[in-house]
C-alpha cells in the first residue's frame, strides 16, 4: 500500500530532538517500509531538509508550530497526492480536514495523549472524526479508556498497541556491553561505588522531579553510598533554565550526597546513563497517557518505581519488575521502595532481570511492527472489498458546517471581542495550575493567549492581567540572573516550602464595564 503517516507539529521526524511520538515512528517504519510505500509528514527543522528519502522512507516537512498552519501545510500536501491509507498520529482535529481532501483513503489515528478532552475538540467534531476512521489506536487502556468514557461508539474501534525500545541499544550492565559503559560513565562522573536513583523525563513540574529529589533526605538517614542523576531539560533540545529547573536545583544543592543535572541528553546517548545507574524512578505527577522511559528501564535492567498516574502502572508486574506508589505527591513512600532495593542488592537484581525479559518478550519494536501491520492489513482487506469509507451523505450534510470550521484555521479578527475578554481571563485564571496537567495543554495555553493578545492591546482591555504576568516575567528575569546558565546548583537562603515555580494571575473582580483603561 501506498501509506502517508502524518506526524505532530512539536518535533521532527526522525526524532533528532526526542519525543515519544517521534520514537514510535522511527522504531517502526523500517520494517514496515519492507512492504510499504511510506511517506512521512512532519514538521520542518533547521538540520533538516524539506524533502529526502532514506532507507526506501520519504520524509516531507512542512512549516509551523501551531496547529493551524501546520494544518495548512498538511492539507495543502495531500491535495496533490493519493493514498491508500493515512495514518494520523494524535490529532483528531486533522481527521475532518484530511477526509475532505483524501475521501477515498483509508484512516487510521493513533493517540499518545487524551487529545479527545472536551477542552481538546469539540464533541460534535470529535464524534465525526470517531466515525470517518477506520480504527484508533492507542497508547495505553488508560487512553483508549478515557476515549470510551465520553465516546462510548469509539469502542469498537479502539485497539491499545504498547510502545517498543530498542534492546540492542538499551542494555543491562551484567552483559559485557553494559558494563563497559557502565565503568566508562560512572569513572567520569566520580560515581564509583555508588547505587545510582536515575530520573530521565522533561524538567516540569508535572514529571515530579522535585518530589524525588525531596525524598532523598529520607534515603540519607539510612544509606550514605547513594547518588542521584536528573537526567533532562525543560524542553526537548534546550537547557532553559525555567523557575522549576531553579527549584529543583536549589533543593538538590541541600543535598549531602551527590546529584548531577545533565541537562539535555541526546536520544542517541541517554541509554549510557540507564546502563550507568542502578534505580530508575518515574515520580510522574499527572496522568501521563504511558511513559516511554519504562521501556527503556527494563530493556537496561532496572527495577522501576513509578506511580498509578494514568497508563504507567500498565507496564508494570508489582514486586516482579517494580512498584507502584499510590500516593505520588509523599516524598517518604518513594524513599520507602528505594529503601528496600538499596538494601537489598539480589531483590535489585531480580526486579532488573524480569524487565528485561518483560522487555524481550513484550516490548520490541517487531511486537510493534506486527501490531501495527496487522491494523494495516485489515485496511488493505477493505480497500480490496470496497468496503464504505467515511460518513453517510445524509450525516455529512447535517455535519457540513462542523466540517468547515474543522477545515478552516480561525483567524483572531473573526473572534468577537467579547470572546477573547473570556479566553483570557480563563486562560490567566488557570495558568497556576497547567504546569500540573498534559504538557501540550502548556502549550496551548500560550499559544491561545498570544494569539488573543494582540486584540487586548489594540482594545486596551484585560490591564490588570497583563500588569500581574508582567510583573511574573520580571520575577523569572531575576531568576534567570541568579542562575548562570550552566550545570552548576543554586541554593536560595530560605527556599519556600512550597514550589515557587507557579504562575499566580488573579482574576479582576471588576466587572469588563468597571475595567479600567489606560
Amino acid at each position: 500500500m501506498k501509506v502517508l503517516i502524518i506526524c505532530t507539529e512539536k518535533l521532527p521526524v526522525p526524532p533528532i530532538r526526542g519525543g515519544a511520538i517521534q520514537t514510535y515512528i522511527a522504531g517502526s517504519v523500517p520494517e514496515l517500509s519492507k512492504n510499504h510505500d511510506i511517506t512521512i509528514l512532519g514538521i520542518t527543522d533547521p538540520s533538516l531538509p524539506e524533502t529526502e528519502t532514506k532507507d526506501g522512507i520519504h520524509y516531507v516537512r512542512v512549516p509551523g508550530k501551531l496547529v493551524e498552519i501546520y494544518r495548512e501545510g498538511v492539507i495543502n500536501y495531500i491535495k496533490d497526492q493519493s493514498f491508500d491509507l493515512i495514518h494520523i498520529f494524535n490529532r483528531p482535529r486533522l481527521v475532518s480536514p484530511v477526509r475532505e481532501v483524501a475521501p477515498q483513503s483509508r484512516i487510521v489515528l493513533s493517540m499518545h495523549n487524551d487529545m479527545f478532552k472536551r477542552d481538546k475538540i469539540e464533541p460534535e467534531e470529535a464524534k465525526i472524526a470517531i466515525s470517518q476512521v477506520d480504527k484508533i489506536i492507542t497508547i495505553s487502556n488508560y487512553i483508549g479508556q478515557a476515549i470510551i468514557e465520553l465516546y462510548p461508539e469509539a469502542e469498537p474501534k479502539l485497539q491499545t498497541i504498547y510502545s517498543g525500545v530498542d534492546l540492542d541499544r538499551f542494555v543491562p550492565a551484567y552483559t559485557e556491553k553494559g558494563k563497559k559503559i557502565k565503568e566508562v560513565v560512572r569513572r567520569a562522573h566520580n560515581l564509583e561505588g555508588k547505587k545510582v536513583i536515575l530520573f530521565a523525563g522533561r524538567l516540569s513540574a508535572n514529571k515530579g522531579a522535585d518530589v524525588l529529589v525531596r525524598a532523598i533526605p529520607e534515603l540519607e538517614k539510612k544509606h550514605h553510598n547513594i547518588a542521584l542523576v536528573i537526567v533532562g531539560s525543560k524542553w526537548f533540545s534546550t537547557n532553559e533554565i525555567t523557575d522549576y529547573v531553579a527549584y529543583v536545583r536549589a533543593l538538590a544543592d541541600r543535598l549531602s550526597v551527590p546529584v548531577i543535572t545533565t541537562g539535555f541528553v541526546s536520544p542517541d546517548e541517554i541509554q549510557n546513563w540507564f546502563v550507568a545507574s542502578d534505580i530508575f524512578v518515574c515520580p510522574s505527577q499527572w496522568q501521563e497517557p504511558l511513559a516511554r522511559v519504562h521501556y527503556e528501564a527494563m530493556a537496561a535492567g532496572l527495577p522501576i518505581i513509578t506511580t498509578a498516574r494514568g497508563g504507567n502502572p500498565e507496564v508494570i508486574e508489582v514486586n516482579k519488575n517494580g512498584y507502584v506508589v499510590e500516593n505520588p505527591e509523599d516524598p517518604k513512600e518513594f524513599a520507602n521502595y528505594i529503601s528496600q532495593l538499596i538494601s537489598s542488592p539480589n531483590l535489585c537484581k531480580e526486579l532488573g532481570q524480569y524487565g528485561r525479559k518483560l522487555a524481550e518478550e513484550k516490548y520490541n519494536w517487531n511486537r510493534v511492527v506486527n501490531n501495527i501491520s496487522s491494523v494495516w492489513d485489515e485496511m488493505e482487506e477493505k480497500i480490496k472489498n470496497n468496503a464504505p469509507i467515511g460518513l453517510d451523505n445524509e450525516v455529512k450534510e447535517e455535519n457540513e458546517e462542523i466540517i468547515d470550521l474543522a477545515t478552516k484555521p480561525t483567524e483572531v479578527s473573526d473572534i468577537p471581542l467579547e470572546f477573547t475578554h473570556g479566553k483570557n481571563e480563563e486562560i490567566a485564571e488557570n495558568l497556576e495550575q497547567v504546569e500540573m496537567n498534559d504538557p501540550e495543554e502548556m502549550d496551548e495555553a500560550k499559544e491561545m493567549m498570544e494569539e488573543t493578545e494582540g486584540v487586548d492591546k489594540k482594545e486596551k482591555v484585560n490591564d490588570e492581567v497583563v500588569e500581574e504576568v508582567e510583573e511574573v516575567t520580571e520575577e523569572s528575569e531575576v531568576v534567570e540572573e541568579i542562575v548562570p546558565k550552566k550545570k552548576v546548583f543554586v541554593c536560595h537562603d530560605n527556599p519556600p516550602a512550597k514550589p515557587w515555580f507557579k504562575i499566580k494571575v488573579e482574576k479582576s473582580k471588576k466587572g469588563r464595564k468597571n475595567r479600567k483603561r489606560k
